[in-house]
């Protein structure tokens, strides 16, 4: 394939000079459209879980530490006015550290380029470096994937929320905090963790 910015040139130069059907043809040659197909994610709170927990809950692109995501939901519902939460992520009302620092599931090769989607090609990232990454790999990027952590040295805070339901069992009144906690639940009894260090 040519270099992308010279394929749109000649299109351009194509379109200039009247050239319809050529800059169609030089598009579908040197720069085509080729749609990414819609595939259905596998994974919710208990697969993405058990891969927080697999990665210690490690940005595997930046080796940063990042959150358990209800842990985020938690701090909102009791701190609404200075740590708020918007269901659909509003960038200009919801505190940053969910974009930032909250742990998310990201295809390392993405699916729209042939990868898998199962835990073999999943990875812990935050929102903000899926975003980044969207559909390119690390090698179109120039990223490199990060060691896991271990998540006996850094939780993301599971533990913390599991303790924190315990006391303040209003917080897992809503489905969705239901399925995070019961994710967090079978994530540490999976993870051999005593049940003393609940």
């Amino acid at each position: 394939m040519t270099e992308k910015s010279l394929a749109i040139a000649e299109v351009c130069a194509a379109l200039k000079g009247g050239l319809r059907d050529q800059a169609i043809s030089v598009l579908k040659r040197d720069y085509p459209l080729t749609p990414a197909p819609v595939t259905k994610r596998r994974y919710g709170p208990i697969e993405s879980t058990r891969v927080f927990v697999r990665d210690g809950f490690t940005d595997r692109y930046t080796g940063e530490r990042l959150i358990f995501p209800p842990v985020l939901r938690a701090v909102s519902t009791e701190l609404p006015a200075d740590f708020p939460y918007h269901p659909n992520w509003k960038t200009d009302v919801t505190h940053p550290a969910y974009w930032e620092i909250g742990a998310t599931v990201d295809h390392l090769l993405p699916v729209s380029r042939g990868g898998v989607d199962d835990d073999s090609n999943w990875v812990t990232t935050s929102m903000a470096r899926n975003s980044a990454k969207g559909n390119w790999t690390l090698e179109e990027l120039g990223w490199a994937l990060r060691a896991p952590g271990a998540f006996k040295e850094w939780d993301g805070l599971v533990h913390w929320f599991l303790e924190y339901a315990r006391s303040h069992p209003e917080l897992i009144a809503t489905a969705s905090m239901r399925q995070w906690h019961r994710a967090a639940t079978l994530a540490v009894t999976e993870s051999l963790v005593s049940p003393a260090q609940l």
